[in-house]
């Protein structure tokens, strides 16, 4: 499954940088690197809530904060249904 992670400016002043720090350590650490792939992506036309984060059709607004909880309760749970 394909995570697509915005880099954009309007993404990278919200934070962007830490959500992929945070998303890349968890997927390390849970021994997901098969099941879950990071991309970066340039503007999604949905940045002004937080950091865009695209998995299928749907974007998510991710603040760093809440990558963590992000991370266990939306990436996990969508590549266990994918898989």
């Amino acid at each position: 499954m394909r995570v697509w992670i915005c880099i954009g400016s309007s993404c990278h002043v919200r934070g962007s940088k830490e959500v992929i720090e945070t998303l890349t350590g968890l997927v390390k650490e849970n021994h997901v690197k098969a099941e879950i792939e990071l991309a970066g992506s340039f503007c999604m036309g949905a940045c002004s809530k937080g950091v865009s984060v695209r998995i299928g059709e749907r974007i998510y607004h991710v603040r760093p904060e809440d990558a963590k909880d992000f991370f266990y309760e939306v990436i996990l749970k969508e590549a266990e249904r994918c898989g």
